[in-house]
């Protein structure tokens, strides 16, 4: 049987983390296995869904990448189907009408609690065959009262349930409306799901499913349970570690593919490999490899695959990510195709490779190149910058007089200068020219960076730092 997995997120709150790795983990192993990948929104919590939670759940799975190969399948738009199995089950007697009220069934907790025994609803419904007037019942399913269910998880190994222990599961609110663990379980049925990765928080759910799974005569699909993440704290993870939406990190300026990598590495590991290409990552990952331990959320880990992952596209791929980035920054697309007195953008990529961790931090660096900074950084104007109006217009006449403009020939020059005006300190040239050109006293090698910047714009902008100081 072709393999089939799925991820069915909830639609009342952001996809986070979290989500996105259960949904990456499910991904993997149905390309893998050369098997489908269905999306499911499991959106039957009517009052906390919202369009808004599920457009952005559609949305991060663009942005990721993770295609998804039937869905989205939308679980309010089932309830017929989901009705038509429960007439089935109650005909068959493996549900039945359930009359107690919410105050019976707390009363008869109470009582097994006083008595030390398991709170559990004893079933007294079962055997009942008429109404009860004035109450409109649910619907429970009838859970095997012996024996034990035994799950073999593809990564927690076997993990048994003794039946006595699991009460008759509400499958139906009074209201009719389907309960998610009666849903899940049609879902998967219909969708015919043969492997279900989700985190193992639901672990305590499977057996109930298993149990009405095998009610309906149909397969029980394989279970791997994804343990957590944690904050860096080993504490539960939370918005301050990093649990926001998915978006967000786009936002950040991170790369879908280290995302994933990232991602990937949290709980799997393929010997002492770091970095993963897509491809690599289908190669290579197997769902039972996964480790069941919890794994640490490492922002700083995230920040240099993400710079690894920048490093490793060429200057024309990262540009093309790029672009929104220095749209933000107010270098347009229009301004970038203004003419050749402009740099290529795929050459300052290149030079800024090497330096930048996130597409934020490449835009802020790029954007003065095509945009004359206001006046510059304000503490560096105060370290650098005061009090050098003569060096920069030794600096100007010095760099006007090069017959090429080319990074070496830059270089000479400033070493020279250096050794004339700074005492042999490079910085003391370096920096000052850095503020007046760049506007800040960070940026890739001078001399690469005025080489790029070109003759006639460098020049222009000392004069203006000069005039200005």
């Amino acid at each position: 049987m072709s393999v089939r997995t799925r991820f069915a997120p909830s639609p009342t709150g952001y996809l986070h983390i979290g989500g996105v790795r259960t949904a990456l983990y499910s991904w993997l192993h149905a390309r893998q296995q050369g098997g489908h990948f269905v999306l499911r929104i499991e959106d039957t919590d009517v009052e906390r869904s919202t369009p808004e939670a599920t457009a952005a759940i559609l949305e991060g799975m663009a942005w990721l990448g993770l295609d998804w190969d039937e869905g989205p399948f939308y679980q309010m738009r089932r309830i017929d189907r989901y009705r038509e199995v429960l007439a089935q089950m109650l005909a068959a007697g493996t549900a039945y009408h359930c009359y107690c009220s919410r105050e019976e069934v707390e009363a008869m907790r109470e009582d097994q609690r006083g008595r030390g025994e398991k709170a559990r609803y004893d079933g007294r419904c079962r055997q009942r065959t008429a109404a009860r007037d004035g109450v409109t019942p649910v619907i429970r399913f009838r859970s095997p009262d012996g024996g034990e269910t035994v799950v073999e998880d593809l990564i927690h190994g076997t993990v048994r349930f003794q039946n006595s222990e699991l009460d008759d599961l509400i499958i139906a609110r009074s209201d009719g409306t389907p309960t998610y663990n009666f849903c899940v379980v049609v879902d998967d049925w219909d969708m015919g799901i043969t492997h279900v990765i989700r985190g193992d928080d639901h672990l305590n759910n499977t057996p109930r499913q298993m149990q009405i799974l095998q009610a309906l005569g149909a397969r029980v699909p394989a279970y791997a349970h994804v343990p957590m993440i944690l904050g860096p704290d080993k504490q539960k993870l939370s918005k301050r570690h990093g649990a926001v939406s998915v978006l967000e990190y786009r936002e950040q300026g991170f790369l879908p593919d280290a995302l994933l990598n990232f991602l990937v590495r949290l709980g799997w590991s393929h010997g002492d490999q770091e970095i993963f290409t897509r491809e690599e990552m289908v190669e290579f990952f197997r769902i039972d490899t996964v480790n069941k331990a919890a794994s640490a959320f490492n922002p700083e880990k995230l920040l240099w695959i993400n710079a690894q992952h920048m490093q490793r596209l060429t200057p024309e791929g990262l540009t093309q990510h790029l672009l929104p980035y220095l749209n933000a920054v107010g270098v347009t697309e229009s301004l970038l195709a203004a003419g050749p007195a402009l740099p290529a953008l795929p050459a300052v990529v290149a030079l800024l490779q090497e330096r930048s961790k996130t597409l934020v931090e490449m835009a802020a660096a790029a954007a003065m190149f095509y945009v004359t900074p206001v006046v510059g950084e304000p503490k560096d104007v105060e370290k650098h910058l005061h009090g050098q109006g003569a060096l920069l217009v030794t600096l100007t006449q010095a760099l006007d007089a090069l017959p090429n403009w080319e990074a070496a020939a830059i270089h000479s020059v400033l070493q020279e200068l250096a050794v004339t005006h700074a005492d042999g300190k490079m910085g003391k040239v370096a920096q000052p020219l850095r503020v007046a050109v760049a506007g800040r006293a960070v940026s890739p090698p001078i001399d690469a960076t005025l080489a790029l910047l070109g003759k006639e714009e460098t020049l222009a902008r000392l004069r203006r730092a000069t005039a200005w100081i």
